[in-house]
């Protein structure tokens, strides 16, 4: 894939406010999925595998694929796994080009409904992620566990009528990411950023429709996050 398909990606993000992060994650076996996404149809549907899938194919755009090495910390004042929050170190690669990487750092909030994994999340660029870790570390931070995973990522717009009855015009940009992540499996996550708690609903539906869209059953979702998983396996 072209370098600078990717380079979005890797550009200096501006420092962002909180806003809203809508999450949905199912295990999934990564091949159907990503057949049916270049193609529109199921890797094993020439084998006679599997039942008979009859849901749209999305119009999803290939957005280049990183490999993403998170570290999250623990708190000196509160312990983040009773208030269900996060604090973590990314750095991002892609790895078949020369284009360098990104160090962000990101603090999610707990989860806001019982439907999805959605967090308030805040998130701005770092110039040199071991200079911040040694920053946080003297604060009494701790890092708690590192994650590791490769992602494949598509983007696909979702007009509102396609997700809900409205009548609406508006339309959201969702990501859909192949995830193969280091000791946890592999994993689909459809997500998308909205800025209100109005736009939950919307947001969450529209993410349900794009699994459906993959032969994915979003009653099959996880609101456990990577760490989570890593740390009980």
């Amino acid at each position: 894939m072209a370098t600078d398909e990717n380079d979005r990606y890797l550009r200096p993000l501006p420092v962002r406010t909180a806003m809203y992060e809508v999450e949905v994650k199912v295990p999934a076996e990564l091949d159907r999925v990503r057949s049916r996404l270049e193609d529109g149809t199921d890797a094993e549907a020439d084998d006679g595998i599997g039942d008979e899938d009859d849901s749209t194919a999305l119009d999803a755009t290939p957005a280049g694929t990183v490999v993403q090495t998170d570290t999250y910390y623990d708190a000196p004042h509160r312990t983040f796994a009773e208030t269900d929050e996060a604090l973590r170190i990314r750095r991002e690669r892609h790895p078949d080009a020369d284009t360098g990487s990104e160090t962000r750092v990101t603090y999610k909030g707990p989860l806001v409904d019982d439907e999805s994994k959605t967090r308030e999340e805040a998130e701005t660029t770092i110039g040199d992620g071991k200079t911040f870790d040694t920053i946080l570390t003297n604060l009494g931070f701790e890092p708690a566990a590192t994650v590791r995973k490769k992602r494949e990522r598509y983007t696909v717009e979702l007009a509102e009528t396609d997700a809900t009855e409205s009548a609406s015009a508006s339309s959201t940009d969702f990501t859909i990411t192949l995830d193969t992540v280091d000791d946890v499996g592999e994993y689909v996550e459809v997500e998308t950023e909205v800025e209100s708690e109005t736009e939950l609903e919307f947001a969450r539906a529209g993410a349900y429709t794009v699994l459906e869209s993959l032969g994915l059953d979003p009653d099959d979702q996880l609101r456990t996050s990577y760490l989570g998983l890593l740390l009980d396996s």
